[in-house]
């Protein structure tokens, strides 16, 4: 049994947590807010702390999954974050979308006080959490890397190491960069068999099983043509995260124009009132004229 800690409750979080503990490690949870760290020590057990360094003490890894840079650095080189609790030869795992800039900020860090450090950022959505069906993208050390890797495989279906320090942050920026543009393209062509007077359910159907198909013309597809939009990753979380690749992508000179446009047109289902909507909901954008 592996004494692990996992901090970050979230959507994302408590599920993998609790794939953890029922695979048989020994978790000790922290959350912002306390209630739902009780929340779950009381459906699968293990322990809670009062705060992340409490909550690493003595784990043989640390597991994170909050929202942003800032957040990131608060649970752990913040007042009684994480960092100041963990042991040496500990590794440290970050599930959380961020930036590069602060996976290899923390990385040196760990690798001053003598611990591992690896940026792990997660897809697969709420579902693929619940499911115990991810696909995480890790940037590390391979030693450091082989210490987590079976841990991570609790809640996922696949797992790689893709380079050094950032490198996980980097892919998921990657993997954000081409769903944009699937979203969008999904969107404008949905729209288009709508306008046109065609079965949109059955032009989905038979397109989605040649080049055009995706997972995302199979699993939001449909509820697309529904005008249902509370499937998965909302609007606001892909605008951070778009924003993240634009930034990094004016440091390393990569040209990303659908993608900024995409992220303009996400900004406009913001002041729709979809900030909370889920990603495809683009495609409302295209009816709100109509």
């Amino acid at each position: 049994m592996t004494k692990t800690a996992f901090i970050g409750l979230g959507v994302m979080g408590y599920p993998m947590a609790g794939h953890l503990q029922s695979k048989g490690h020994d978790v000790t949870v922290f959350n912002r807010t306390a209630a739902k760290a009780e929340a779950w020590v009381k459906q699968h057990g293990g322990a809670m702390a009062e705060t992340p360094a409490k909550a690493a003490e003595g784990a043989d890894i640390v597991f994170c999954c909050v929202g942003n840079d800032d957040d990131l650095r608060h649970v752990t080189i913040g007042k009684d974050g994480a960092f100041q609790g963990i042991k040496k030869d500990a590794v440290f795992v970050d599930h959380t979308t961020a930036s590069a800039k602060v996976a290899r900020e923390l990385s040196a860090v760990a690798t001053e006080k003598g611990f591992g450090f690896i940026d792990a950022p997660v897809s697969g959505g709420q579902a693929g959490a619940e499911n115990g069906m991810l696909t995480v993208m890790c940037g590390g050390e391979p030693s450091e890397y082989a210490k987590a890797e079976e841990e991570i495989m609790c809640f996922a279906q696949a797992s790689r190491l893709l380079g050094p320090s950032g490198s996980g942050q980097l892919t998921k920026m990657v993997n954000q960069i081409c769903i944009a543009g699937l979203v969008q393209g999904l969107a404008e062509g949905l729209a288009f068999a709508q306008a046109a007077g065609l079965d949109g359910k059955a032009v989905v159907d038979v397109i989605s099983k040649g080049a055009a198909g995706s997972w995302q013309m199979s699993n939001r597809g449909y509820t697309m043509l529904d005008d249902k939009f509370d499937f998965g990753f909302a609007v606001d979380w892909m605008r951070k995260d778009l924003g993240i690749c634009l930034d990094e992508a004016s440091q390393n000179g990569a040209q990303l124009d659908v993608t900024r446009l995409v992220d303009g047109y996400y900004k406009e289902i913001q002041e729709m009132g979809g900030g909370r909507w889920d990603t495809s909901s683009l495609i409302r954008r295209l009816h709100k004229d109509g």
